[in-house]
C-alpha cells in the first residue's frame, strides 16, 4: 500500500538516495518519506552509515628479501554529508579500499628489515620456513647464553672449592706445626727432668726410649684402625734399633739442611 502511494521508509543509521527522473535529488534521513512515483520520484537505494571492517591480506617482501604476509584491518564508514559521493562515485568500495591498502603496504614494508617490520607491526606472517629458522636462531642464542651462565657458575664453584681446599690445608698445616711445637716443648722439658731423676742416663738414652715409645704407639694405632691400609715393616729388637737410628738420622739431616738454608740466606746480598 505504501508503494502505491509512494511512501518509503529509511532505517536508523542509514540514508536513502532520492532521484527525480533518474537524477539525484536529495538524501533521505531515517524515517518515513513520501515519494510520488507519478511525479518521477523514486528511491535509488540505501547507504549504511555504520562503521564497517575490512581485513586485507597483502603479500610482500622486506628489505632483506624475506617474503611476508601482512594482515591489515581497515575500519571505515560513509559520511552523511558525503553520502551522494559515496553512492555514485564508488562502484566497489571494498575493492577500492583494498587496492589503496596494497599500495601503502607494498611501498612501506620493503624499506624495513624483517626485525624492524616486526617491531612496527604485529600482524606479520612470514613464510613457515622463515618462522622455523627464526625459532632455531632464537633457541641457539638462548642455549648459548645458558651455556655461558653454566660455565661461569662452574668457574665460580671451582674457585670456591680451591679456596676452601687451600684454607683447609693452611689450617691443617697450622695444626701440625702447633702439634710438633708442643712435642718439642714437651721433650725439652721432660728429657732433663728424666736425666736428673734416673742417674746414669743421658739425653741420647731418653730420646731413644721416646722414639721406641712413639714407634709402638704408631703400631698400636695402625692395628686399631679399621680403615688403615696394611703396612709391612721389619719387627724385632734389631729392627727397633734400626728404626731408631733411621729416625735420628732423619732428624739430624733435616736440622743440618735447615741450618744450611739459613746460612745461605744470611750470606746472600
Amino acid at each position: 500500500m505504501g508503494q502505491v502511494f509512494g511512501c518509503v521508509q529509511v532505517g536508523q543509521s542509514n540514508v536513502g538516495i532520492c532521484e527525480t527522473f533518474g537524477k539525484f535529488d536529495d538524501v533521505l534521513q531515517p524515517g518515513c518519506h513520501c515519494l510520488p512515483w507519478c511525479l518521477g520520484w523514486q528511491l535509488a537505494g540505501h547507504l549504511s552509515l555504520r562503521v564497517q571492517q575490512l581485513d586485507v591480506r597483502c603479500e610482500t617482501k622486506t628489505k632483506d628479501n624475506v617474503f611476508v604476509t601482512v594482515v591489515a584491518s581497515i575500519q571505515y564508514r560513509a559520511l552523511a554529508e558525503k553520502a551522494a559521493d559515496a553512492f555514485y562515485k564508488l562502484s566497489n568500495t571494498k575493492e577500492q579500499i583494498q587496492a589503496y591498502v596494497f599500495d601503502v603496504i607494498r611501498s612501506s614494508v620493503p624499506k624495513l628489515n624483517l626485525d624492524s617490520a616486526f617491531e612496527q607491526k604485529n600482524d606479520i606472517e612470514p613464510d613457515e620456513r622463515v618462522k622455523k629458522a627464526m625459532n632455531r636462531i632464537n633457541a641457539a642464542a638462548r642455549m648459548r647464553l645458558a651455556a655461558s651462565e653454566k660455565a661461569e657458575a662452574d668457574k665460580i664453584l671451582q674457585v670456591k672449592c680451591a679456596e676452601g681446599d687451600a684454607e683447609s690445608k693452611y689450617l691443617a698445616g697450622l695444626g701440625i706445626a702447633r702439634q710438633r711445637q708442643a712435642i718439642v716443648d714437651g721433650l725439652r722439658d721432660s728429657v732433663p727432668a728424666f736425666s736428673e731423676n734416673v742417674p746414669g742416663t743421658s739425653s741420647k738414652d731418653v730420646m731413644d726410649m721416646v722414639l721406641v715409645t712413639q714407634y709402638f704407639d704408631t703400631m698400636k694405632d695402625i692395628g686399631a684402625s679399621s680403615k688403615s691400609s696394611a703396612v709391612f715393616i721389619p719387627h724385632g729388637p734389631g729392627a727397633v734399633k734400626d728404626v731408631t737410628a733411621q729416625i735420628r738420622e732423619g732428624l739430624l739431616q733435616a736440622n743440618a739442611t735447615t741450618q744450611w738454608s739459613l746460612g745461605s740466606l744470611m750470606q746472600s746480598p
